[in-house]
């Protein structure tokens, strides 16, 4: 695995338990609000900041403190060897958790139907047709749809998540969101961290932080078609 960075404790990244978080090199979308921009792309040398040996072995030392791992980045689904990773840590007794951008459907089934993932955080950037405009990339967006059904039918604790940014998302954008993830039992809704972005000077001019009222309000319109919706 080439993981680029480790933060050794975290209360908030793994919904009741306390975890670390890896992150991996890499990432095939170049949203400009992303805020691990140091990890986009892989490391020229192709060494990992973090040893894979290194990181097991900090596991071991923290078993009975740290409750789960968190996998992060960067995008884990481009690295080959994602699904032996994940195995690792679970052989070690750790739940898992994956953040992904849902781009690789395959490799969340399998992921999902080898029982290596306990909870999946899938970011949804935007609805399908607009995907180019935040992710910078010619993508088939039937890819994130695929991913959609995958994650709400895992069988295992999920969640959806928008970063709520001007000029990306507006009423129109989120009730389209919300619609396509109609039922799924959690949809964050996460306010624009203008700190550290990938292309800051894309925001240069306007406004993209959406105010506290803007949010609830496309929380209200968003709340309609999930079980839950939560603004963060």
């Amino acid at each position: 695995m080439l993981l680029g960075g480790l933060q050794k404790n975290s209360l908030i990244d793994y919904p009741g338990k306390i975890s670390c978080v890896c992150f991996t090199w890499g990432c095939n979308f170049r949203c400009p609000y992303c805020h691990n921009p140091q990890l986009v792309q892989a490391p020229p040398s192709g060494q990992p900041a973090v040893e894979e040996e290194s990181f097991c072995r900090f596991l071991e030392k923290r078993k009975g403190f740290l409750e789960g791992v968190v996998i992060s980045g960067g995008e884990p689904t481009l690295q080959n060897d994602l699904a032996e990773f994940c195995s690792k840590v679970k052989d070690m007794g750790y739940s898992v958790k994956l953040d992904t951008n849902g781009s690789r459907p395959g490799t969340v089934r399998e992921l999902v139907g080898e029982g290596l993932v306990d909870y999946i955080a899938m970011d949804i950037k935007a609805a399908p047709e607009h995907y180019y405009d935040v992710g910078g990339r010619d993508f088939d967006p039937a890819s994130i749809l695929e991913s959609i059904s995958i994650v709400a039918d895992s069988g295992v604790d999920y969640e959806f998540r928008t970063t709520c940014a001007r000029p990306f998302v507006d009423e129109e954008e989120i009730e389209t969101i919300a619609k396509i993830i109609s039922g799924a039992r959690l949809y964050i809704l996460q306010s624009f961290n203008g700190e550290n972005v990938l292309v800051p000077e894309y925001f240069e001019g306007c406004k993209p932080r959406l105010s506290n009222e803007e949010m609830l309000h496309l929380k209200s319109i968003a709340q309609a078609y999930v079980q839950e919706c939560i603004v963060r």
